[in-house]
C-alpha cells in the first residue's frame, strides 16, 4: 500500500507543478486552488508512504516521479524544447528511480 501511495503522491506532484505553471504566479484562482490542493494531497500521501518506507527511498522516488513527469508534461502539453541532453537527463532520473526501487528492500 505504501508504494501505491508513493506513486500517487508523485503523480499529484506532476499535477500541482503543471497547475502552478498555469496559475501565472498564483494570480488565477482555479489553477491556484488546484495547485494547493494537489500539494496537500501529495504531501499527505508521501507522509503516509514514509511510515513504512525509508526516507531516502521514498523522497527520491517522489521527487523523481515529479521531475520526470513534469519534464514530459512540459514537452507534450506546454510545447517546451526537446534536446538530446534534456532527454539524457530525464533518462538518468528514471534510471535513478528504478535503481532506488530495486535497492529499497521493500
Amino acid at each position: 500500500m505504501a508504494w501505491i501511495c508513493l506513486v500517487a503522491a508523485g503523480i499529484l506532484e506532476i499535477l500541482w507543478a503543471y497547475f502552478m505553471k498555469r496559475s501565472e504566479g498564483f494570480t488565477l484562482l482555479i489553477p491556484s486552488v488546484i495547485t494547493l490542493a494537489g500539494m496537500g494531497a501529495s504531501f499527505g500521501l508521501l507522509a503516509f508512504a514514509m511510515r513504512s518506507l525509508p526516507l531516502g527511498t521514498a523522497y527520491s522516488i517522489w521527487t523523481g516521479i515529479g521531475a520526470a513527469g513534469a519534464f514530459v508534461v512540459g514537452i507534450v502539453v506546454l510545447g517546451e524544447a526537446v534536446s538530446p541532453l534534456r532527454l539524457l537527463a530525464a533518462g538518468l532520473i528514471v534510471s535513478g528511480i528504478v535503481l532506488m526501487k530495486l535497492s529499497g528492500g521493500h
